[in-house]
C-alpha cells in the first residue's frame, strides 16, 4: 500500500490502523481517511443519513412487511398502512428494548416495499431503520416487473442509482443498500440483476445484499462482481447459513465478502452458534453477519398472519456464543463493527487485473 498517496503520513497510517482495529473506520484505506478528511463514514436510513458509528446493535437482514401476491398484482392499494403500523410497531418496540439501535429491512420492491411506512414506524419505535433499492430475482422470478427482462443492466442501474440520488417513488426516502436475489442456479436474469447492483454500487457506494443460499451461487456472484470492478467486500452472501459445506463460507470470506447467516430462530440457535464459531476458529470473524430474516406482516393473510419477532439472537444465540468462549470485543465485532462496516457507504473497487 503507497502510504505516500495524498500525504498519509506514518502517524496517520498508525493511527488509522489502530482505529480499524477496534472498529472506529469502517473498511477505508489510510489514503481514502486523507483524501476525505471530515468526511466520516455515514449510512443512510429512512429518516436520513447518520454516522456509521451511531449504528449501534444492527440487525442487518430483517422484513417488517412482505406481500407474495407476485410483481403482476402487487400495490399499496392491498393494505392497510395504519394497520399494518398497529400491528408491527410493538415488534419494532421490543427489539429497541433489548438494545437493537437499527434494523436493515430487507423487503425489495415488487415485494411490499413501503418507504414512507417504514420511515413512520422508525420515528415511532426509536430504531434507525434502513431500506433499499434493486429487484428481486429468486423465486423464478415471480417478484420481477417485465421490465427487468426488457431492460440492460445499465437501465436498470440508471433507475436503482435515481432513487440513490433523489429518493424512491417520490417519497424522499434514499436506500441505504442494494437488494437483489437470486436462484440455486442463477439464471441469465439473475446475472444481469448482479451487473445492475454492481454499477449501482459503484455510482452510490452502497452495499449489495443479494437472496442466494448455496455456495456455488454465491462463488458465481463473487467472481462476476469483480470482474464489473467491484470488490468482494461490497457483497453479502445472503441466507448463508443453507449452504452445509463450511469451505464456501471460509473462501467467500477470504475473498472480502460479508457471509451472512441469517433465519436465527429459537430451534436454530445451536448450528447459528457452530457456524459463527468456525468461521472465529478461520480467523474471519470480522466477515460475519448474524440475523433473524424475522417478522413479518404478511399482506393478504387475516391479521398480517403470525409476525415471528426480533428477539431470539439478543436473548439465546448471544449467551450461547459466551459459552463457547465469545467475549465482549467479539460480540460487539459481530453485532456492531461487522454491520457498521458493511453499511457503510463507500465506493469499494477490486483490484486492476494484471494484463
Amino acid at each position: 500500500m503507497d502510504q505516500s498517496r495524498c500525504g498519509v503520513s506514518r502517524r496517520k497510517f498508525i493511527e488509522w490502523a489502530a482505529a480499524s482495529f477496534a472498529g472506529a473506520v469502517v473498511g477505508a484505506h489510510p489514503s481514502e481517511v486523507e483524501c476525505n478528511a471530515g468526511r466520516a463514514p455515514k449510512v443512510m436510513t429512512v429518516a436520513g443519513e447518520v454516522s456509521a458509528a451511531e449504528l449501534g446493535v444492527v440487525l442487518p437482514h430483517e422484513h417488517v412487511m412482505v406481500d407474495f401476491v407476485g410483481a403482476d398484482k402487487v400495490s399499496k392499494d392491498r393494505y392497510d398502512r395504519d394497520e399494518v403500523f398497529r400491528a408491527t410497531l410493538p415488534h419494532l418496540k421490543s427489539a429497541h428494548a433489548l438494545g437493537v439501535k437499527t434494523l436493515v429491512e430487507c423487503t425489495p420492491a415488487y415485494l411490499g416495499r413501503d418507504p414512507l411506512l417504514l420511515k413512520r414506524l422508525s420515528k415511532a419505535s426509536g430504531l434507525q431503520i434502513l431500506t433499499n433499492t434493486g429487484l428481486y430475482g429468486a423465486a423464478q422470478d415471480k417478484f420481477l416487473p417485465g421490465s427487468a427482462f426488457a431492460e440492460s443492466a445499465e437501465i436498470m442501474a440508471k433507475r436503482w442509482t435515481s432513487e440513490w440520488k433523489a429518493g424512491i417513488e417520490g417519497s424522499g426516502v434514499r436506500p441505504g443498500f442494494i437488494k437483489i436475489g437470486v436462484d440455486p442456479k442463477p439464471s441469465d436474469v439473475d446475472m444481469k440483476l448482479l451487473r445492475a447492483a454492481a454499477l449501482t454500487h459503484l455510482a452510490s457506494g452502497l452495499v449489495i445484499a443479494s437472496h442466494t443460499g448455496p455456495g456455488e451461487a454465491a462463488e458465481k456472484q463473487i467472481e462476476a462482481i469483480k470482474a464489473a470492478g467491484v470488490h468482494p467486500s461490497a457483497f453479502i452472501w445472503v441466507h448463508a447459513q443453507a449452504e452445509p459445506d463450511s469451505s464456501h463460507h471460509v473462501w467467500a470470506a477470504r475473498e472480502g465478502a460479508w457471509v451472512e447467516f441469517d433465519g436465527v430462530a429459537p430451534d436454530t440457535v445451536d448450528r447459528h452458534a457452530q457456524l459463527v464459531a468456525a468461521m472465529d476458529r478461520e480467523g474471519l470473524l470480522d466477515h460475519v453477519l448474524v440475523s433473524h430474516d424475522a417478522g413479518w406482516y404478511s399482506v393478504g393473510d387475516p391479521a398480517g398472519g403470525a409476525f415471528r419477532p426480533f428477539d431470539t439472537l439478543i436473548v439465546s444465540l448471544l449467551p450461547a456464543l459466551r459459552k463457547l468462549g465469545f467475549d465482549g470485543d467479539r460480540i460487539r465485532r459481530l453485532t456492531q463493527a461487522n454491520p457498521r462496516q458493511a453499511f457503510a457507504i463507500r465506493v469499494r473497487r477490486a483490484a486492476a487485473r494484471p494484463g
